[in-house]
């Protein structure tokens, strides 16, 4: 810095030294007779000409060392992040494996004691603190292992009844009866689930249903209904096991309940590659339902991570897509999940994702945004307008608009405002809704009307020459015709062609760029269905 505040004070002081060399040859020329005007223009413009070369360089030398410490400055603050992270994962891995290592020593501790007493033909007491072994605890033991013993379910006392009966089909009723109050079923399940004598085993029988062995039109909705509560399930099981101690998850998930979820696992993965990736629109319940069953019992070791990895694309728009992937141990696969999803055309759920791993300095959000409304732009211009029929017009432009929805929606969520101003977006969503209002009033007014019955009701009678009073009786048309501007609700564009592909047997990733609304605000059963 010192070196620059020293050849700018030497730039800054070259006018001076042109002025006293002008000067000095005002002197000589008045010592001689011939003059030296022509030669002191001259050797003026050539000193200015080098101090203004000098000035251009010191100024872009200034700038360069400007925008080196910029980028030395973010890539120390990036460096610290992510040193925090790793101290961040490292703690948390040394907490598990003290847990872990706790739990081993307790039960290998209460099973030398049991062996010792029984050996030396002393009743087997399970301990001085009462606490019995891994092996032998009780689920009903567990309840103890909550931080409120007493089960808080009071909104819906029949569910504890359902699941201290084992009934895994009332289950399923009795949620797909009370599916308008979700939120509040979902709040209590898990405290219900600690009433049942196996709460693992009851939640893997009430996946019985997810693959019928046939499938009917008329019982599609029911199905979709009945995958989503096993979903529902699976996921309060996990909430009941987060509130429990390590020895109370190893008595819950034993070795017997993990080979039962990894053979329901197993029979589910090969038909995951039937999957139409299309048609899931990155919310698949089969791949979610597949992935929640890993999870939730514990079994990802059984699974390779690269097969794992390639079935996040069919859960992408799930708001329990990021948490799935961390429990999985699939966070370090996210990047090449994101650049799968952007090459696809998926480049609103490449930009959540990122959002969620933080990976925007690698994604950047805003280009990705521009680059999948300019996609939607260009699959949305015809190739010959003027000859375009009006069903495509409106489709065209049906496409664009639910884009820009889309992408206004997914800048207002990660408060990108600043980055991408929707002023812009928003006056051409304006401007294609309008356009869309005038097109069907347009319509509604070129449509055909029928013949008004005549006032004496009795059939053909003689032609009425003098109509001038009754001119009155009809309507304008556009009086006749209320006009109404239809605003329907959004989702991301169709898919531009349909294919099917092999999910599981394939390492790469061919789908659409489709988008439907992204579960980001809550979990969400849309349709209706019933049991």
């Amino acid at each position: 810095m010192e070196d620059s505040q020293s050849v700018a004070t030497l730039i800054g002081s070259t006018a001076s030294k042109i002025q006293q060399l002008q000067k000095a040859f005002a002197e000589l020329e008045s010592q001689r007779a011939l003059t030296l005007n022509l030669r002191w223009k001259e050797l003026e413009e050539h000193f200015s000409g080098l101090e203004k070369s000098l000035k251009r360089r010191f100024h872009e030398l200034e700038d360069q060392e400007k925008e080196f410490e910029t980028k030395t400055r973010k890539a120390r603050e990036m460096l610290q992040k992510r040193e925090a992270a790793v101290v961040a994962k490292e703690q948390s891995s040394l907490v598990r494996l003290q847990e872990k290592r706790d739990a081993a020593v307790f039960s290998i501790t209460n099973a030398l004691e049991k062996h010792r007493k029984l050996s030396s033909g002393q009743p087997a007491d399970n301990g001085d603190n009462g606490e019995l072994s891994v092996e032998e605890k009780q689920p009903e033991d567990i309840k103890s292992s909550f931080e409120n013993g007493n089960l808080e379910v009071k909104s819906y006392p029949q569910l504890v009844k359902l699941c201290e009966e084992m009934d895994s089909e009332g289950l399923q009723k009795f949620i797909s009866d009370n599916r308008k109050n979700l939120p509040a079923l979902k709040e209590e399940i898990p405290w219900a689930l600690k009433a049942a004598a196996s709460p693992a085993r009851l939640v893997l029988e009430s996946l019985e249903g997810f693959y019928p062995s046939e499938v009917d039109g008329k019982k599609d909705a029911n199905l979709l209904g009945l995958r989503r509560t096993c979903i529902m399930l699976m996921e309060c099981l996990s909430v009941l096991l987060s509130n429990l101690d390590m020895v109370s998850v190893l008595a819950l998930i034993s070795e017997d309940i993990k080979e039962q979820a990894k053979l329901i696992a197993e029979e589910w993965k090969p038909k995951l590659d039937a999957l139409d990736m299309d048609a899931s629109n990155g919310n698949s319940l089969e791949a979610h339902a597949f992935l929640q069953l890993i999870d939730t019992f514990g079994i990802a070791s059984g699974f390779n991570e690269e097969e794992l990895s390639r079935l996040i694309p069919m859960v992408s728009r799930r708001r329990q897509a990021a948490d799935l992937c961390r429990s999985l141990g699939l966070s370090e696969k996210m990047p090449g999940v994101i650049e799968v999803l952007v090459k696809n055309g998926r480049q609103i759920d490449a930009v959540n994702l990122a959002f969620a791993f933080e990976l925007t300095e690698q994604f950047s959000p805003v280009p990705l945004l521009k680059s999948y409304l300019k996609e939607a732009r260009k699959a949305s211009s015809p190739v010959k307008p003027g000859n375009a029929s009006p069903t495509a017009q409106t489709e065209v432009s049906e496409r664009e608009l639910t884009a820009l929805k889309a992408v206004i929606k997914c800048i207002e969520e990660h408060n990108l405002e600043e980055q991408y101003p929707v002023d812009p977006l928003q006056k051409r969503v304006l401007l294609l809704e309008k356009a869309k209002a005038d097109k069907k009033r347009a319509t509604e007014v070129a449509k055909p009307q029928p013949k008004r019955p005549r006032a004496n009701g009795a059939g053909y009678g003689p032609r009425v020459t003098n109509v001038a009073a009754d001119k009155t009786f009809y309507p304008r048309v556009t009086d006749r015709y209320m006009q109404y501007v239809y605003d329907r609700p959004y989702v991301y564009p169709g898919p531009a062609d349909n294919h099917s592909h092999s999910l599981l047997a394939s390492a790469t990733f061919n789908f659409s760029p489709s988008h439907g609304n992204y579960f980001g605000n809550g979990y969400q059963y849309q349709t209706p269905y019933l049991h």
